[in-house]
């Protein structure tokens, strides 16, 4: 498994005024973690970056190779209480760039409205500006006898787990645990029996478990205050994230207005 590196090219394409600060951040909390033996991927599993009008953004990700709308969907985003849309752009499996460092996934992110535009602008980050970026993080191994069921306690307490042992490294509170999981395992009948096992004595407000839209698994938490840095285990989804889980980290997770 290679270290967790970012892409050295990302100025030669990108022209974002608080991207070296982000950058330098998340490349320092990614070797803090790898050094605490937290098993992160290669390059980072997506950036959130704000922007009007998109197309500053996503003409220059298209010439690094990202596809446009990558998933066919746009994710409402209820951010400071005004009125975002989340556009995904996406790099094709095997795609040079992202062995050079590239997030798979850039969630372009822009207001609805004018009120969401000066809110946006009114933080002096620049237009576009990086809010957060999120590692990704190595799932553990699926057994053959292993039904969708095990396979989400699996997931779960594997994520409570690091969940606890990020914030010890990081010395910071983490976020909520968004579970989004297929509906195979959600809709099992000793799914709600099982489920404080594996969360394993967090709070209510701590965790939140949902049904996966178009399946797979997408498990996330932030681990900065003002949602700078993110994690995310992801196996089997089609989809890039889940609107249900989008809709609560934009409403109760981050703002525009950053530590």
């Amino acid at each position: 498994m290679s270290s967790p590196r970012l892409p050295a090219g990302f100025h030669d394409h990108l022209a974002i005024e608080n991207a070296r600060d982000r950058l330098d951040e998340a490349q320092k909390i990614a070797d803090l973690l790898t050094s605490a033996g937290v098993p992160l991927l290669p390059n980072p599993d997506h950036a959130a970056i704000f922007v009007d009008p998109p197309h500053i953004l996503s003409g220059p990700l298209k010439e690094v190779g990202y596809v446009a709308g990558w998933d066919a969907r746009c994710y409402p985003s209820p951010v400071d209480g005004h009125d975002y849309i989340n556009v995904p752009s996406g790099l094709p499996q095997g795609h040079p760039a992202r062995e050079e460092g590239w997030f798979t996934y850039v969630a372009v992110v822009h207001p609805v409205d004018e009120a969401a535009r000066e809110r946006m602008l009114s933080q002096g980050y620049g237009n576009p500006f990086i809010h957060h970026l999120t590692w990704g993080i190595v799932p553990p191994k699926r057994t053959p006898e292993q039904s969708d069921l095990d396979y989400a306690g699996s997931v779960i307490s594997y994520m409570v787990g690091l969940r606890r042992q990020i914030g010890q490294v990081i010395g910071d509170e983490p976020g909520t645990l968004i579970a989004a999981l297929p509906r195979e395992a959600t809709r099992h009948p000793n799914f709600e029996s099982r489920l404080p096992e594996w969360v394993d004595g967090l709070e209510p407000s701590e965790y939140q478990v949902e049904e996966m839209e178009g399946g797979g698994y997408l498990l996330q938490f932030f681990v900065l205050a003002g949602g700078r840095i993110e994690v995310a285990l992801r196996v089997g989804t089609r989809q890039t994230f889940n609107p249900k889980s989008v809709h609560k980290i934009s409403e109760d997770e981050i703002s525009t207005v950053q530590n």
